[in-house]
């Protein structure tokens, strides 16, 4: 019976190991690659049809020196335009965000860029005290670019029928543990009113107050943020946000409210906890048709 039960521990033990090798493994795999999620909408606002590439959360990550497959894989995708949705340079002291800046400006050497801020661009321009001037140095590393920045701004685009608006959230919606009840009338007082007569796009970084910004009234909320829950359960869903709260409801994917939707991208990067599990980096191509919905 002894020899039984030591043949047994035996097996679970090297099932164990076993197990942890795989992870480990896809856990590698994972953290260093990226798929390409496509979605098709339809709308009568549209003018013509109009293909984007949304980038959130790379987190000065690179995929190949210098990015150059993230680069090829959106030169594939041939847009008519680039949309970063924030988080693309990691909040951090004395961490250099060169990687984020050059790979932008190839972007924005190629095709139109409209750059909306994260949770992270504004941390560092709120606290000085802990950046020093990180994010004048930051910003002015755009300065003689063509990308155009949505910071709290609308940006038209006729030839689409298109508007883009690129909100900024204050640092109390970004709190841990707890989500925090926005404002009544936050949104007009902060970004004005959806335009009803354009497609309305709103950037919106932090995809937890989705039913206020359908109530607000976009055609289509882009969002990032969450980092498709840093390790997911197949199957399931993402396991926690960076507010650390687990299994959160929007992890990534597409959602519907109110006759809104949304596209929260898992992301490119990561940052504190640089690691995928069952979830890879995620490049967003969005195809715009005109028509019917």
């Amino acid at each position: 019976m002894k020899a039984y039960g030591a043949w047994v521990g035996t097996i679970v033990f090297v099932l164990f190991v076993c197990l942890v090798i795989v992870l480990f493994w896809v856990m590698i795999w994972d953290t260093n690659r990226f798929v390409i999620k496509r979605y098709v909408f339809q709308s009568d606002k549209l003018k013509k049809n109009c293909r984007i590439v949304f980038l959130s959360d790379l987190h000065n990550k690179e995929y190949g020196a210098g990015n150059k497959l993230l680069l090829q894989a959106i030169e594939e995708a041939a847009p008519d335009l680039v949309i970063a949705g924030g988080d693309m340079l990691t909040a951090k002291p004395g961490v250099s965000f060169q990687k984020a800046v050059s790979f932008l400006l190839k972007c924005g050497e190629k095709y139109p860029v409209y750059y909306a801020i994260g949770n992270h661009e504004y941390r560092i321009r709120i606290y000085p005290e802990n950046y020093g001037r990180m994010y004048q140095e930051y910003m002015e590393s755009f300065a003689q670019s063509s990308i155009r920045f949505l910071d709290n701004e609308s940006y038209l685009l006729p030839e689409y029928g298109i508007r883009l608006t690129g909100l900024t959230i204050d640092r109390e919606y970004y709190k841990r543990f707890v989500k925090r009840k926005m404002k009544e009338g936050y949104l007009p007082e902060t970004i004005g009113r959806a335009d009803d007569s354009s497609f309305q796009i709103l950037l919106a970084h932090n995809p937890e107050y989705f039913p206020d910004y359908a109530a607000w009234g976009p055609d289509l909320v882009l969002a990032g943020h969450v980092h498709g829950g840093v390790a997911r359960i197949p199957g399931f869903k993402g396991v926690i946000s960076p507010s650390l709260l687990l299994f959160p409801h929007y992890d990534g994917g597409l959602f519907e409210e109110a006759g809104s939707r949304m596209v929260l991208s898992r992301g490119l990067g990561m940052h504190t906890i640089s690691v995928r599990l069952f979830n890879p980096g995620e490049l967003v191509v969005l195809e715009l048709q005109a028509g019917e919905k």
